[in-house]
């Protein structure tokens, strides 16, 4: 005895319907992707905030320490601007310095603090 099988056409209900389920993932996908790369494209950027940060914190303890002249505050804010950062606080207490400087990149601020001096 032999079977037969018999294959039916899908229902016209159901034709097309992996397109559609195609098309909402690379949609899905697009999306996710537009909203993280430049999520992700603000990482170096921190990092190079902080890398301004410790610049001038370095650059406010040099000057406080009496190794370079001038005054501390406009010394790291001058460290920061050539950083592409702004300095937004400074405190100097000895010869140890304490700073933060922020960057506004995308509509999105980033900051960071810094302290400088002579080893304990």
């Amino acid at each position: 005895m032999t079977r037969r099988v018999i294959l039916r056409p899908a229902s016209d209900g159901e034709r097309g319907s992996g397109s559609v389920l195609a098309v909402a993932l690379l949609g899905a996908l697009f999306t996710l992707t537009a909203v993280l790369v430049p999520v992700l494209a603000l990482l170096p950027v921190g990092q190079a905030v902080q890398g301004a940060a410790d610049a001038a914190a370095l650059a406010a303890a040099d000057v406080a320490s009496g190794l370079m002249p001038g005054v501390p505050c406009a010394t790291a804010a001058r460290a920061a601007e050539l950083n592409g950062a702004r300095l937004t606080a400074c405190s100097v207490d000895g010869p140890n310095a304490t700073v933060a400087v922020s960057r506004t990149v995308g509509g999105f601020p980033i900051g960071s603090r810094a302290r400088a001096g002579p080893a304990p």
